[in-house]
């Protein structure tokens, strides 16, 4: 994801003349060192300093810039969160918060840089569209829809690579969910890298013959009703799936959503109530909490057997 994002932000750069990235001293890994070396002219490394950062970017875009700025999942919204509330949002100001390393994905830093609050935290603020793309290509066309949409966005990639879930040039519109297979038994809703998990995990459950609906809910916000009331009634049967808390973030999203348009037989799969941890590979974190097709397989079916 973020080679993706860091070239796409290149493209973008050669296309905006008013697009600036603003980074706290992570450059490297957050990849916009790619544009800081094609347009160092346009890139401010702010040190580290994400609240600073914020109210830089917001004052870049009252003068009509187009700034996105980065940084670790944790840190942007965890320091920054006052000054993108205050600042950003309730002015509607036109700033991307484009950040990396979120989830349990910087395994080797532990539970203090592992986020899984952000969405939920950036979610509950108003003005404000929250975006979890499934893989680099969609990544790329993520941050596309984001420069050219007006308004703030929050953008959440990870740091380990992702499954390829689309091809280059993916089609993506934000607010517009992405079916990616059809079925009718029941719907996994999932974003990030669950996105391909909910896809193995269909593949499994269409061994014992249940049909599987996948969509990529990559907008947590707005999200996409239409879509989600369809699979509600045409399937009876929604599983979420998340690399983020079971509590505000995409299972919350729709639980509450549901909850209004069609009370349906559902299940969360995401972090449950707790922080991360450390001295485990990525793979192995996942493993841990839950986050694997096969919990996403065990779910849908326990979801089935239940339908309202």
């Amino acid at each position: 994801m973020r080679e993706d994002f860091g070239k796409a932000l290149v493209t973008l750069g050669m296309e905006l003349e008013e697009l600036v990235v603003l980074d706290p001293d992570v450059s490297t890994s957050t990849r916009t060192c790619y544009f800081a070396e094609r347009f160092p002219d346009r890139f401010l490394n702010v040190g580290i300093s994400e609240q600073d950062m914020i109210g830089m970017a917001a004052g870049l875009a009252s003068t009509g810039m187009l700034p996105i700025a980065t940084g670790f999942a944790v840190f942007v919204v965890g320091r920054g969160w006052e000054q993108i509330r205050n600042t950003v949002a309730r002015q509607k100001l036109n700033v991307k918060i484009a950040v990396t390393h979120s989830g349990l994905s910087d395994h080797g830093d532990g539970p203090s840089h592992q986020s899984v609050e952000d969405v939920a935290l950036m979610r509950a603020i108003p003005n404000m569209t929250v975006v979890v793309p499934a893989d680099g290509p969609s990544a790329a066309e993520a941050l596309r829809a984001s420069a050219y949409h007006r308004g703030p966005v929050y953008m959440r990639l990870g740091r380990e690579g992702a499954p390829r879930v689309y091809l280059e040039g993916a089609e993506l519109s934000l607010g517009a969910a992405n079916l990616i297979r059809e079925g009718s038994d029941a719907t996994i809703i999932a974003n990030g890298i669950m996105v391909s998990m909910a896809l193995e995990a269909a593949e499994l459950l269409a061994e014992e013959g249940l049909d599987v609906r996948v969509i990529d809910m990559h907008t947590v916000k707005p999200l996409d009703l239409g879509c989600l009331e369809r699979a509600a009634r045409e399937t009876g049967a929604i599983v979420t799936a998340e690399e983020h808390s079971v509590i505000g973030g995409l299972g919350g999203a729709v639980s509450e959503a549901l909850a209004e348009l069609r009370p349906t037989a559902m299940r969360r799969i995401g972090v449950g109530d707790s922080f991360g941890t450390s001295s485990r590979t990525y793979w192995e974190l996942l493993e841990a909490y839950g986050l694997t097709p096969k919990a996403i397989a065990d779910a849908t079916r326990s979801t089935v057997g239940r339908r309202i």
